[in-house]
């Protein structure tokens, strides 16, 4: 799937900090933790909590965070839509990282079990 260069330049402009507050919010609605949110991230992209605080205060973009991130090799087994979007089918890389942190952050909201979220046997 293809999608424009505006939302793609938008996806890479859009910064952590400003998304980060959304996921938190989203995943405590529905009883989920912090900590289980940022073992979600901690699987997708290897960052700790330091570094994710680290990006957090230096208003990192997506391009930067997903340029420093070392993305689980599992990643592409993450599938499905979100946004309207087919995950497995966009092309622009960093397009679909974004969206695997948000189709991550959104099975964890919708209570799914973790092992199933972080793709393990």
């Amino acid at each position: 799937m293809t999608t424009t260069q505006e939302h793609d330049e938008r996806m890479a402009r859009m910064t952590f900090s400003s998304v980060y507050p959304h996921y938190v919010s989203k995943v405590a609605k529905k009883g989920r933790t912090l900590a289980e949110l940022h073992q979600v991230i901690a699987w997708l992209t290897g960052f700790d909590d330091k570094d994710l605080e680290r990006l957090i205060e230096s208003e990192a973009t997506f391009e930067q965070f997903f340029a420093k991130a070392k993305l689980n090799p599992n990643a592409s087994l993450i599938t499905g839509t979100i946004c309207g979007y087919r995950i497995e089918d966009i092309e622009t890389t960093l397009t679909r990282q974004v969206r695997y942190l948000d189709k991550l952050v959104d099975e964890l909201a919708k209570g799914r079990k973790m092992e199933k979220i972080l793709r393990t046997a």
